[in-house]
């Protein structure tokens, strides 16, 4: 078990690299630089400028000069927003946790019990009706749906504000709008994770027994029945948290997804660089820990994904 673990780690660590250095590559392959927008500056200030941020070097140069500084925990200095990356990173992650975590509360809070309706009720009405629904949570992307949100909820019923975040109340429908998607896939996976268990043997031994329908979901299909909704739970964590990126836009969050957006249109190198690597970190952690959990869940899974 620490072996494997210790060798997923060191996989972790090899892949954040490469993601990170082929980042730096493409952002500064792109046309442009920070201080391509700053028209009025004049000749040696920004030659000043470029020294001191170090993008008069060569690349390799610039390359290794980053790894230097990340190695030491330095994310470098946001050239627009005149501030330490980390610090800027660190206000805004607060606000893209709280909506990624809601938008995931809420996919699980519906979509768990939606699946299982369906499953336990195929081919009836509730179970085309949950279908129908996740059809069109999938169909509908966020960036239409939060602007409806907003028409209906904000404009319409006047119940929350269209945007910014001054409370609590200004990050559901931010939430809402993220986590119809994955709700959508929730409901699915559950449904047919549990309709597949409930053709096992044992299901129909417990039902022969004269088990109630209560005991027999509870105890011997919901279990089994979820790893499919575990399975999902990684990468769907990580891709709210990126995919929150149109939402924070559309709902003037403040998130890492708003100064990612700003820093990538004004070529803010290390800013862009930070928000990659919070991501990337919390992709493959979200990955391990989803791996962990499935293995305590069904322990002929082991972390290397093969079955004992």
């Amino acid at each position: 078990m620490l072996r494997s673990l210790g060798a997923r780690l060191l996989q972790n660590l090899a892949v954040l690299f490469v993601v990170l250095s082929l980042s730096f590559l493409v952002m500064k392959l792109a046309p442009g630089s920070p201080l391509s927008k700053d028209r009025d500056l004049p000749p040696e200030i920004e030659a000043m400028l470029e020294e001191q941020y170090g993008l008069n070097k060569p690349l390799a140069a610039q390359y290794f000069d980053y790894i230097g500084r990340l190695a030491h925990g330095d994310l470098g200095p946001s050239i627009k927003q005149e501030a330490p990356v980390a610090d800027i990173l660190l206000a805004a992650l607060p606000y893209s946790l709280i909506t990624g975590l809601q938008a995931m509360a809420f996919a699980l809070l519906v979509g768990i019990p939606l699946g299982i309706l369906a499953a336990m009720r195929p081919r009836t009405f509730w179970d085309h009706a949950t279908m129908a629904i996740s059809t069109l949570a999938i169909s509908v992307p966020n960036f239409v749906l939060g602007p409806l949100l907003i028409l209906v909820f904000a404009l319409g019923l006047g119940w929350t504000r269209t945007g910014g975040w001054a409370g609590w109340s200004d990050s559901i429908l931010p939430s809402i709008s993220l986590g119809c998607f994955y709700m959508a896939y929730v409901s699915r996976l559950a449904r047919s994770g549990m309709l597949e268990v409930s053709r096992l043997d044992h299901v129909r031994t417990a039902r022969a027994k004269g088990a109630s329908e209560t005991r027999v979901v509870l105890v011997h299909i919901l279990r089994a029945g979820l790893l499919p909704v575990v399975s999902f739970l990684g990468p769907a964590f990580a891709a709210v948290l990126t995919g929150s990126v149109v939402v924070e836009r559309v709902f003037n969050v403040p998130g890492i997804g708003t100064f990612f957006v700003d820093a990538a249109f004004n070529r803010d190198y290390f800013l862009v660089l930070g928000a990659i690597l919070v991501y990337s970190v919390l992709l493959v952690m979200l990955n391990l820990a989803v791996d962990l959990v499935y293995s305590v869940i069904d322990p002929r899974i082991t972390l290397d994904g093969k079955q004992a």
